[in-house]
C-alpha cells in the first residue's frame, strides 16, 4: 500500500507512477480471442458445443441443451429463499424507478424560416446481456444490465453466462426472470461474445452488447464492436474515499475493502486531510482483513493498489480526484455536497457518512455499470441511453425551403458537389 503526502517535495512523481501503475497482466489475448471468433463465425452451434466443453467443464450434446428452459428457471427460482427473492425484488423495483425517470421526450422544434426540426428516439431491437460465472456470481449484474433494456423498450434480451461445471446459480436465474430476459444460454467466454454478435443457428445476433467479464471478454467485445455496439471495455474496480477525521476508520476501511474484494487487480485509495486519521484507516484495514472471506483476494489488492493520500485542503483533494477520474467516489466530510460539486470526473459518487458505495452496488437504484480506467473523464455509467438511438428529422414546406435553399446551393456549388446543388435549385421557384 502506498502512502503519499501533497507535503512531500517527491509527491508529484510518486502519484503520476500510482496513475499510471498497470494494475492487470500485459498479456496479450487478441489472437486467440480472434480464433474463437472465427472458430463461431464458421462453424455456429457445433462450435458452441466444442467450446463450452472445452473451456466450462461439460458437454452440452445438442445445441438446445444450451439454452435453459422455462421449467429450470422455475425450479431455480422455488429454490431460492424468500427474503433473498424480496431483496431482489427490492432493488430492482428502486433500479426501475430510477431508470424510467432518465426517459427522454422526443423533440419537435419548428423553425423561423419555416421548416420543423425534430429528434426521436427509439429503443434498439435486440440487447445481449454477458454476465460473469467465474471467481462469483452476480444477479445484481443481470438487474443492472437487463433493466435499463426493458425499460428503454427494447424488444429482445438475451443473456449468456458460462456454467463451469455446468452449474447455474440459482439467484442469477432469478434476478434474470425478474428483470425480464427473455432468453438465457448457458455459453461464456469470447464465445458467447462472438454468438450474440455474429449469431448462430440458435442464438440470433443482437445490436449491442453490455455486462463486464474476464480478459477474454473484454478482448471479444473490442473486436466484434463495429458488427454490434458494446457498453464498455471494463476493466478493474476501483474507488476513492474523500474522508475526514469525524469518520469511524472502521467505516472507512470495509468501504476501501469492498472494492478491494472484488479481484487483485482492484483499486481502492483513500484521500485525507488528517494524517492521524490516515494511519488509523490503515490499521483497520488491516484489522478487518482478517475477518473476511475473500481477505486473500482483498489483502493482495491492497498491498499491490491500494493507496493513502494526505492532501493539505480539500482543494488538493477534488483536483487529485479529477486526475484520478475514479469509477467510484465516496464523499465523506462535513459537507459532501459542497466537495463533490468542485470534482468533475467521477463515475458514481456517494455523499456522505452513511452513503457506502455498496449500496449502490444493489439497492440504491442507479446503474452500477461504470466507466474505470480513468475513462470516466470522458465516458459515464450504463443507462437508458445505451439501450436507444437517436433520429433527426427535418419537414420543410415551400417557404421554408426558399429561405434556406439558396445558402445550401451555394454552400453545395463551393464543395464541388454539383448534384447536392443541383436537388436543391430545380426545386427553388
Amino acid at each position: 500500500m502506498r502512502r503519499l503526502s501533497t507535503a512531500d517535495p517527491g509527491f508529484e512523481a510518486a502519484f503520476s507512477e500510482l496513475l499510471d501503475a498497470p494494475r492487470e497482466d500485459a498479456a496479450r489475448v487478441d489472437a486467440a480471442v480472434a480464433e474463437i471468433i472465427s472458430v463461431v463465425r464458421a462453424g455456429g452451434d457445433r462450435a458452441l458445443l466444442d467450446l463450452t466443453a472445452r473451456f466450462d467443464g461439460h458437454a452440452p450434446e445438442t445445441a438446445e441443451a444450451l439454452r435453459v428452459q422455462p421449467a429450470e428457471i422455475d425450479a431455480a427460482v422455488a429454490g431460492v429463499a424468500p427474503d433473498l427473492l424480496a431483496s431482489l425484488d427490492l432493488a430492482a423495483a428502486r433500479i426501475e424507478r430510477f431508470h424510467a425517470a432518465q426517459m427522454p421526450r422526443d423533440l419537435a422544434l419548428p423553425d423561423p424560416a419555416g421548416l420543423t426540426l425534430g429528434m426521436r428516439w427509439t429503443a434498439l431491437d435486440a440487447v445481449g446481456l454477458y454476465v460473469p460465472g467465474g471467481k462469483a456470481a452476480y444477479p445484481s449484474s443481470v438487474l443492472m444490465n437487463a433493466i435499463p433494456a426493458r425499460v428503454a423498450g427494447v424488444r429482445r434480451v438475451a443473456m449468456c453466462v458460462p456454467t463451469p461445471g455446468g452449474v447455474l446459480n440459482p439467484l442469477v436465474l432469478a434476478a434474470a426472470r425478474r428483470a425480464g430476459v427473455d432468453e438465457v444460454w448457458r455459453v461464456g467466454g469470447a464465445q458467447a461474445i462472438a454468438a450474440l454478435a455474429w449469431g448462430t443457428e440458435s442464438i440470433a445476433p443482437v445490436d449491442r452488447i453490455v455486462g463486464p467479464g474476464n480478459a477474454y471478454v473484454a478482448e471479444a467485445k473490442r473486436q466484434v464492436f463495429g458488427r454490434v455496439g458494446i457498453d464498455s471495455i471494463a476493466g478493474p474496480s476501483e474507488v476513492v474515499v474523500l474522508a475526514d477525521a469525524a469518520n469511524d476508520p472502521r467505516h472507512v476501511a470495509l468501504d476501501l475493502l469492498a472494492q478491494a474484494e472484488h479481484d487483485e487487480a482492484a483499486q481502492a485509495i483513500l484521500i485525507t486531510d488528517a494524517p492521524a486519521f490516515a494511519d488509523a484507516a490503515a490499521s483497520a484495514v488491516e484489522d478487518s482483513l482478517r475477518g473476511l472471506a475473500r481477505r486473500a483476494i482483498a489483502g493482495e489488492s491492497w498491498r499491490r493498489h491500494g493507496a493513502v493520500v494526505v492532501v493539505r485542503d480539500w482543494d488538493e483533494a477534488a483536483a487529485l480526484t479529477d486526475r484520478l477520474a475514479p469509477e467510484h467516489l465516496q464523499v465523506m466530510v462535513a459537507d459532501p455536497a459542497a466537495l463533490f460539486a468542485r470534482v468533475r470526473h467521477a463515475g458514481a459518487a456517494f455523499l456522505g457518512r452513511w452513503c457506502p458505495e455498496a449500496l449502490g452496488d444493489y439497492t440504491a437504484g442507479p446503474n452500477h455499470v461504470l466507466p474505470t480506467g480513468r475513462t470516466a473523464r470522458f465516458a459515464s455509467g450504463l443507462s437508458v441511453f445505451d439501450m436507444l438511438k437517436r433520429t433527426t428529422w427535418v419537414e420543410a414546406s415551400e417557404a421554408g425551403l426558399a429561405a434556406i435553399g439558396p445558402a445550401a446551393v451555394a454552400l453545395a456549388e463551393a464543395e464541388g458537389l454539383g448534384a447536392h446543388a443541383a436537388s436543391v435549385s430545380a426545386r427553388l421557384r
